[in-house]
């Protein structure tokens, strides 16, 4: 964490990416109150994939299709 006056971060507005990755956080102050947080993006977590999902997930012995037949059926 680092803190700033806003006259200070004024000054250092083009190297504020690289201050926000060294420190991992950046306090704004104002006469010596927190104002503002200044944070680095995280990075996105990736999705799964669907055929990954659909690779993982066991074969049915049955359609669909028959399965919502029988289903339909029943009532």
């Amino acid at each position: 964490m680092h803190e700033l006056s806003i006259r200070e971060m004024r000054a250092a507005l083009g190297n504020l990416d690289r201050l926000a990755d060294e420190s991992g956080e950046l306090i704004v102050t104002r006469h010596g109150q927190a104002i503002a947080r200044i944070l680095p993006i995280k990075s996105r977590k990736l999705r799964p994939s669907h055929a990954d999902l659909r690779n993982r997930t066991p074969r049915l012995a049955a359609s669909s299709a028959d399965l919502i037949r029988s289903e339909r059926d029943e009532r």
